[in-house]
C-alpha cells in the first residue's frame, strides 16, 4: 500500500529518551499528540529483527527500504519510500533491512 510520505509533525511533544533495540540496530522516539494519539519515528539499521505488537500498527516506510513477513505467513513483502504496511495487535512481524538505513514512522492505532 502507498502513501504520501510524512515530512513534518506540528503542535507535538516528543519523548526525548530513545527507544533503543537490538544494540542499537533499530532506534526510536516517541511522539505524542494532543488528541492522545501516539507515534514513534526511527531509523532500522541492516538486518533481520522480529517485534511483538500490543496495538495493532501501521508502519509507514519514509527512507530506504525493507522486507516484512507477517506472523503465520512464510512469505516476504519488499516495502519502498512511500509505502506502509499494518500489523495486528497482539502479532508479531519480522523486519529485514538488506542495505543502508530504513526510515519509519509508526502509528499506534
Amino acid at each position: 500500500m502507498s502513501v504520501n510520505a510524512v515530512e513534518r509533525f506540528d503542535d507535538v511533544s516528543v519523548i526525548c529518551k530513545a527507544n533503543i533495540y537490538f544494540d542499537g540496530k533499530v532506534i526510536s522516539h516517541t511522539i505524542l499528540f494532543k488528541d492522545g494519539k501516539k507515534k514513534t519515528v526511527g531509523l532500522i539499521f541492516p538486518g533481520s529483527f522480529t517485534f511483538n505488537t500490543d496495538a495493532p500498527e501501521r508502519m509507514e516506510i519514509i527512507a530506504g527500504s525493507c522486507r516484512v513477513k507477517q506472523a503465520g505467513s512464510d512469505r516476504w513483502a519488499a516495502y519502498l519510500p512511500g509505502t506502509f504496511f499494518l500489523v495486528p495487535g497482539k502479532s508479531l512481524f519480522e523486519i529485514a533491512v538488506d542495505e543502508e538505513v530504513a526510515e519509519y514512522v509508526c502509528s499506534f492505532e
